[in-house]
């Protein structure tokens, strides 16, 4: 038997702690006194894109148009009776009469027209006769004389543009015209004989 054994078993415990706190010192001298290179690792400043809210157009419905009418199919006729000879006579326009069209509308009196710069006027009043037979009848209105007053301011030629026949009321009025006396027209100074339209008019008191 070694007799060193004793001897460890007595300072194994005494180099346990003595080499730990070897050990420590070590560790202790190695942070405090050995440079150290630490790397700094910076970080970008995060960016916050925002995000903007679109509008969306609604969706437009469109009303389609119909579809087409199909065409009709000439379908072959079932009578019997028809014969196969027939045939469509030509029109013959050349020879063609024409129907009666209605008559034109009837012209009015055809005056010649005489330009004026003053009109004529009556020197007194136009005061026609009030038919009896109107008056029975309870018959108003206006009855409108074509009259051509010469430069002298006499009425030479009359006739009705509106009148109201079967009344007596255009005679009355035509004689009323005629007993009348003008002053004529004027062209630069100077009278002319015109035709003006006179109206007449009978009213029931």
């Amino acid at each position: 038997m070694n007799h060193y054994t004793p001897r460890l078993k007595f300072n194994y415990p005494l180099t346990v702690r003595v080499s730990g706190l070897i050990g420590v010192l070590l560790i202790t001298f190695g942070f405090l006194f050995i440079p150290r290179s630490f790397t700094t690792v910076v970080l970008d400043e995060a960016q916050i894109d925002i995000i903007k809210p679109i509008d969306i157009p609604l969706t437009q419905q469109f009303d389609l148009p119909p579809p087409p009418s199909r065409p009709s199919v000439p379908i072959e006729s079932e009578d019997e009776d028809l014969a196969d000879d027939l045939t469509i006579e030509e029109t013959d326009l050349e020879n063609f009469e024409a129907w009666d069209a209605p008559p034109p509308p009837p012209e009015g009196p055809r005056v010649k027209f005489i330009p004026y710069d003053d009109p004529p006027k009556p020197l007194t009043p136009i005061r026609p006769k009030y038919p009896e037979i109107a008056q029975e009848a309870g018959i108003e209105g206006t009855v409108i004389v074509q009259v051509f007053i010469d430069k002298k301011g006499r009425v030479k030629e009359t006739m009705i543009l509106k009148g109201i026949p079967n009344t007596g009321l255009d005679e009355a009025a035509i004689e009323a015209i005629r007993k009348t006396r003008f002053k004529p027209a004027k062209q630069r100074e100077r009278a002319v004989g015109v035709w003006i339209s006179i109206p007449v008019n009978f009213r029931l008191k």
